[in-house]
């Protein structure tokens, strides 16, 4: 059944009226979120589908001759799960486990069969399992058997050690979804200098508060990360304004578009690969090289430092978020005060 428009017209034919309904603008934005559910899905099934070690950093704790051997050995296992190097005692093993230099280590008793494999939870379970599974296998090849001592344990009520991940996630989700509810509201373009630092100020406020409200509810409330209330709530406020200071510098790059781009970075490329639900040993290569570049890899690892290993090894991680944070900063103030010299003033022509 065809419409018509008025007396006198012609029936609109059903082309027409797709056309009317689908506009150019909307097919190309659905086009786009196409393009990123086919790049959600690769991006979260590439990363995760199968985990296996791959040149994890290992410390051995033996005798100098059989650390010697040890080390080889581990070396040539197949598919280099590895990284192995001697390590001078087991105190000093312990100590490196809680910087975060290694992984895990493995206490070689020379004078009887069985050896102890020192992980740490904390860090992640899935690859504590994952090296507890391996030695496992090496110790029976040897006939020996294996002890597990956990150096720096996850909370009882945080399983699997995924909490420190999930509220990061719920972080860089609410810094990317405030900065588009400001955008938006009033356009998505910043079309003064003066609206685009208001902006900024009121992420900041936002930052504050969801970085309060997230440490509250995974210290205090839930207990599941029982430790570093104040170190959570710092790290929460600079993810949540890291995240929203880059997006509303890629809304004043992109327009509209620099939502999709801020999803395709912080969702897409970041959560696969920020070593929450697989530790960076985990992961394959292109996955665990870019999780640390970006917020949610950061935020991941500085979390789990904070709650687990005593804040070591937090300072690579902060000034990554602190960068997203200036440079989104700067960018969104620096298109403003473009986009001001551009437009002209009522009566006066645009600048050249």
């Amino acid at each position: 059944m065809t419409e018509s428009t008025g007396p006198g017209t012609r029936p609109r034919s059903f082309l027409g009226e797709v056309r009317d309904a689908v506009t150019p603008r909307a097919t190309l934005l659905v086009l786009g979120v196409l393009a990123l559910m086919l790049l959600f899905i690769t991006s979260y099934v590439g990363a995760l589908h199968h985990p296996k070690l791959r040149e994890t950093p290992f410390g051995v704790v033996a005798p100098a001759s059989v650390a010697e051997q040890t080390v080889s050995r581990l070396k040539e296992l197949p598919g280099s799960p590895l990284d192995p190097r001697a390590v001078a005692d087991a105190g000093t093993a312990r100590e490196r486990i809680e910087d975060r230099d290694i992984y895990g280590a493995l206490l070689v008793d020379p004078e009887g069969t069985t050896d102890t494999l020192l992980v740490a939870t904390g860090g992640g379970t899935s690859l504590a399992t994952a090296l507890e599974r391996l030695f496992t296998e090496v110790e029976q090849d040897e006939r020996r058997t294996l002890r597990v001592e956990d150096v720096a344990p996850a909370s009882a009520q945080d399983a699997n050690g995924l909490s420190s991940f999930y509220v990061v996630v719920g972080w860089c989700v609410g810094g990317y979804l405030c900065a588009s509810i400001l955008a938006i509201s009033a356009g998505a373009r910043a079309s003064t200098l003066r609206r685009a630092t208001i902006r900024l100020g009121t992420m900041a406020l936002v930052a504050v508060v969801g970085g309060l409200g997230g440490a509250l509810i995974v210290g205090p409330a839930l207990d599941a990360l029982p430790d570093g209330f104040a170190g959570l709530w710092g790290l929460g406020a600079l993810i949540i304004f890291a995240v929203g200071a880059a997006t509303l510098a890629l809304q004043a790059v992109f327009g509209v578009l620099g939502i999709g781009v801020a999803i395709l970075i912080v969702v897409i490329l970041g959560n696969p690969s920020s070593g929450g639900a697989l530790p960076p040993p985990l992961l394959p290569p292109f996955w665990s090289a870019v999780g640390p570049a970006l917020p949610p890899g950061a935020g991941t690892w500085a979390a789990r430092s904070i709650v687990y290993f005593r804040g070591n090894d937090v300072t690579v991680s902060l000034l990554v978020l602190s960068a997203w944070a200036v440079a989104g900063t700067a960018v969104t103030l620096l298109m403003s005060a473009m986009r001001k010299r551009l437009t002209p003033e009522p009566g006066r022509p645009a600048a050249h």
